[in-house]
């Protein structure tokens, strides 16, 4: 039975785990932390990223997520506050705690029979023409393919001599969590100057905010960054979680495979976490992948994820335009606002729909 290694336990890893059971392949995933992973992450999920969990049969907890109707934005520099926003077009998202995404996930791959080797490190792999070799500190483990799910920071893109250049825009990004009813199923975008805060209902009594803010500011302080939109500090009162971080973001990857070993998630490449469609990307990554390498074609990778992913990229890189000038954003915005329908045609092309070729 042809089998996948994974090297990455997150939504993403998990995901192309649940894929292969799907299709009657074996799995395994190797992680190096124990039970449901987190991270920083905006926590919202476009209406394709629900879809794929549905079909995955992996759908979160209630108490950890919240409906989400659409995107808002909203500008309050420049002395006049424009607020822009628009429904999705093709169904609801989900703002979803990660913990609660990665414990679905997680026991749907279980109760499928996915191998879990958590609290494991990957050390290294031998790779031939009939397979890969995963040395781990658990053991070594055998299968037809090794997975690269790993993150912006991949260890598997290292070991298998991919390069990498990083983009111009090297931004962060941090989040905590508030114990506060959301007051809208909105996710709210708050612009400011080389800043945004992204306010995500994440569940009955929850709401996510996080910052993404240009790498020439430092690791960035969150207290400080909630101080400058005290419109939105004035809801929320003490956060219930911890402060995570993540970046920086803009990573060119050479390829996304190298023979039989290959990427998928932030590990294949990535632009930025503004526009909100990461997990949505990964989901339909994974499913694309999973399919090639079963049909034998997986030296198709890189073609078939550059597909995939070039709409995304070129929108999220438009939107890193207007977040690195204040002007034009001002100006975009001030046009969006009196022309509604512009912004509804803008969100429900640049996000939202299922990341599939086929």
């Amino acid at each position: 039975m042809p089998r996948f290694v994974i090297v990455g336990g997150g939504p993403v890893g998990l995901a192309a785990g649940i894929e292969a059971r799907l299709r009657g392949a074996e799995a395994v995933v190797v992680e190096r932390c124990g039970g449901p992973v987190d991270k920083a992450c905006g926590e919202g999920l476009m209406p394709a990223g629900v879809a794929h969990l549905a079909r995955l049969g992996a759908v979160p907890a209630a108490a950890a997520s919240h409906p989400i109707r659409g995107i808002r934005y909203i500008d309050a520099t420049g002395g006049r506050k424009v607020v822009v926003e628009a429904p999705f077009a093709n169904g609801m998202g989900l703002g979803v705690r990660r913990l609660g995404l990665s414990e679905a996930l997680r026991e749907r791959a279980v109760g499928l029979g996915v191998e879990l080797w958590e609290r494991t490190e990957a050390l290294g792999f031998r790779a031939d023409r009939a397979g890969v070799t995963l040395e781990t500190s658990g053991g070594s483990v055998g299968g037809d393919w090794l997975i690269g799910a790993d993150g912006l920071h991949s260890q598997v893109r290292k070991w298998a001599r991919i390069e990498v250049v990083a983009g111009p825009a090297r931004r962060l990004g941090i989040r905590r969590h508030f114990p506060v009813t959301p007051w809208t199923d909105f996710v709210e975008v708050w612009w400011a100057d080389n800043v945004e805060a992204y306010v995500t209902p994440t569940g009955p009594h929850r709401v996510g905010v996080a910052f993404l803010w240009g790498g020439r500011r430092g690791r960035g302080d969150f207290d400080t960054f909630l101080a400058g939109f005290p419109e939105l500090a004035a809801r929320l009162g003490a956060p219930e979680s911890s402060i995570r971080g993540a970046g920086p973001f803009d990573v060119r990857v050479s390829t996304q495979a190298s023979g039989r070993v290959l990427l998928v998630g932030d590990a294949a490449g990535y632009v930025d976490a503004l526009t909100g469609e990461g997990l949505a990307l990964g989901f339909g990554q994974a499913h694309e992948l999973v399919g090639l390498c079963l049909d034998g074609r997986w030296a198709e990778w890189p073609a078939r994820w550059s597909v995939i992913t070039r709409r995304h990229r070129m929108f999220t890189r438009g939107l890193l335009q207007l977040a690195a000038r204040p002007w034009l954003r001002r100006l975009a915005f001030r046009g969006l606002a009196a022309n509604p329908w512009a912004f509804r045609l803008a969100l429900n092309h640049g996000a939202g729909r299922p990341a599939l070729t086929g």
